[in-house]
Parts: structure tokens; C-alpha cells; sequence
């Protein structure tokens, strides 16, 4: 038996990168170093196996530490000019809006332009706690009631729009507008029940239109653009299938981590909502059987790329160990059976 350091010196000396491939330069330090892989143990094995990789692999696992370096200082960056384009932006916006205080009418389409101009994700919260508490100052009730549902379809609408649907982005955006809605109606209780009703019925118009226009997106798509979209065939038929569960369970998940006055009052209306989803399971459909119709034998392409794919070296790769994990396993499992055969047979006598 051989001291495993000392095995690991011996093949790190003898390795040599002069050869052209990695199977002679292997085939080589085994020669070099007198090593027979047939009278090694499990333990000399692992240090063989790991030496070997480590010397043929130290200038690629360099390379890849020094990549993943430069990834993270360019996500940082890029992180710091997505701020500073926003901030650049809201001041554009804020100067524009100072100059046409007095003008109603250019000030609303400048709000509206706003809206379409910058990134919603980031100020949400904010955004929908501003809107609530804006329309709980209006005096007149019905104000109230039709500009709070309104506003909140247009912010969902803005935040959801841009992109592929992805049922986790979608998710993340309507519970935070939810989330929201819920802590300012715990803390004004006799509005809780309109706050809630109002910020859903929003939430469900603004799914709803942003659905819409994906539909109207995918069908006058030219074909090269379509991996812009559909990034995932599968997934997203799957997910417009289920908006409607997705909206209920976004609004059950937020009524469990609420109080039990809220829990009540959103589980009802829940309940109540349950037939005016008809809408966004009709849209639903109707972007699945779009993007059917539409990309159907780009699904078909995918497909066969992925059969082209199933040849890649990775692809054998993975194939020869799902077939040595089987052999290990008939392996183990024979020498089970043979050991307690051996024993049954030594009882018997």
C-alpha cells in the first residue's frame, strides 16, 4: 500500500503538458510513475484520480475563478448604471412636470409617458402605498372607488407588461402590490375591505391587459424575434393555464401572513372573485392557442435541436454514467445476494 501524499507528489511530477491531448499526457504519467490502477485501493484511487485532475486542470480552474471575478465586478456595475439611468430619468421627468405645473391635461400625459419610461419593479411598494393613501384622502367616496381600481390596473399593467411572462416576475409583482394594499389597510380598519377589493379588482384588470398585449405581441412577432418571448415553450403554456389559480393563490398566501380580521375579509373575497376570473382565463387561452398556432414548429425545432444536442459530448458523457451507475448497482446488488446466499448455505449445513 502506498502513503497517499507521497502517490500525489509522484503524479504531479510526472505530469507533463507537452503532449497534444489529455488522454496521452494521463496514459503517460501512469507510465512515468509505475502505477498499475488494478492494484491500487479505493483510497490511492481517489488521490490518484484527484491529482490528475487538479494538475491537468489548475490554468482552466484559474481561468474560470478570474471570469466569475470579472462577472460579479460587472454586475455591480451594471447594477450602479441601472440606478443612475433611473435617477437620470426621474429627474427629466421632474424638471418636465415643473414647467407644465399649471396644464392639467400635458401633465397627465406626461405621467402616463412616465410610467411607460421607467422601471416600476424597483419603487413598487412605494408607488402602490402613495396610490392607496392618495385615495383614501378624497372626500367623496365613489372617487375613491374608481381611481384607486384604475390606478393600480395601470400600475400592475406598466410593471407586468415588458418581456416574457414569467409566472415567478408575475408573482413577485402582484403580491408585492398586494402586500402592500394589505399594511395600509391594517392600518386604517374601516377601510380594509373597499382598500382590498378595489386593489384585486386593479390587480386582475392590469394581469389581464398585460396578457392582452402579449397576445398581440406573439401574433405580429416576425419569426427570427421569436426567442425574445417564447424562452421556454413549455413553461409558459403551462403557466397561462393557470393564471387564474395563480391569482387565487397569491391572494390566500398574503390572507395566511395576515391578521385574522384581513384573512377573513381577503379569503371572501376570494370567494366573491371566483367568477369575475372568467376574463383572464379567456385571455389566457387565447395566448396559449396564439403562441400554438404561432411557434408551433419552432417547439418542433427545439425538439430537434435537442435530439442534435443528445450527441454533444456532454450529452454520451451523462448517458455512459447513467449506464456505469446501473452496473455499479447490478454489482453491489449481485454481491448482496451472493453474501447472503453464502450465509443461508453455512446454516443449512
Amino acid at each position: 500500500m502506498m502513503d497517499t501524499n507521497e502517490l500525489e507528489l509522484k503524479v504531479k511530477k510526472v505530469y507533463s503538458h507537452k503532449f497534444k491531448n489529455i488522454s496521452r499526457r494521463v496514459v503517460n504519467a501512469l507510465k512515468r510513475a509505475e502505477i498499475d490502477l488494478n492494484e491500487l485501493t479505493v483510497d490511492e484511487i481517489r488521490t490518484l484520480t484527484t491529482s490528475l485532475v487538479e494538475v491537468e486542470t489548475q490554468s482552466l480552474q484559474n481561468e474560470v475563478e478570474n471570469l466569475l471575478a470579472q462577472k460579479e465586478n460587472i454586475e455591480r456595475a451594471l447594477e450602479k448604471k441601472a440606478d443612475e439611468l433611473q435617477e437620470a430619468k426621474y429627474e427629466i421627468f421632474n424638471v418636465l412636470e415643473e414647467d407644465v405645473k399649471p396644464n392639467k391635461d400635458v401633465l397627465l400625459a406626461l405621467h402616463h409617458i412616465k410610467l411607460q419610461s421607467i422601471d416600476l419593479y424597483d419603487i413598487l411598494s412605494e408607488m402602490v402605498e402613495s396610490t392607496i393613501i392618495t385615495a383614501l384622502e378624497k372626500e367623496q367616496e365613489s372617487d375613491i372607488d374608481e381611481s384607486l381600481k384604475e390606478v393600480i390596473k395601470e400600475i400592475t399593467f406598466e410593471a407586468i407588461k415588458e418581456g416574457s411572462l414569467n409566472t415567478i416576475r408575475v408573482r413577485k409583482i402582484l403580491s408585492t402590490i398586494l402586500a402592500t394594499a394589505i399594511d395600509v389597510a391594517e392600518a386604517t380598519p374601516t377601510k380594509a375591505d373597499s382598500i382590498l377589493r378595489l386593489t384585486l379588482k386593479g390587480m386582475r384588470g392590469g394581469l389581464v391587459k398585460a396578457i392582452d398585449r402579449f397576445k398581440q405581441r406573439v401574433a405580429y412577432m416576425p419569426i427570427e424575434a421569436k426567442h425574445i418571448l417564447i424562452e421556454d415553450y413549455d413553461t409558459i403554456i403551462e403557466d397561462l393555464n393557470q393564471t387564474d389559480t395563480l391569482f387565487s393563490q397569491i391572494i390566500l398566501t398574503q390572507a395566511s401572513e395576515s391578521s385574522q380580521l384581513l384573512r377573513k375579509m381577503l379569503i371572501e373575497i376570494n370567494k366573491d372573485m371566483h367568477y369575475d376570473l372568467e376574463e383572464l382565463v379567456l385571455i389566457s387561452k387565447e395566448t396559449a392557442d396564439v403562441i400554438r398556432s404561432r411557434f408551433s414548429n419552432f417547439a418542433k425545432g427545439a425538439v430537434k435541436r435537442a435530439d442534435v444536442a443528445l450527441q454533444s459530448p456532454k450529452a454520451k458523457e451523462a448517458k455512459r454514467m447513467g449506464a456505469q451507475a446501473m452496473e455499479a448497482a447490478r454489482i453491489v446488488l449481485g454481491s448482496a445476494i451472493k453474501s447472503a446466499k453464502d450465509v443461508m448455505e453455512k446454516k443449512e449445513k
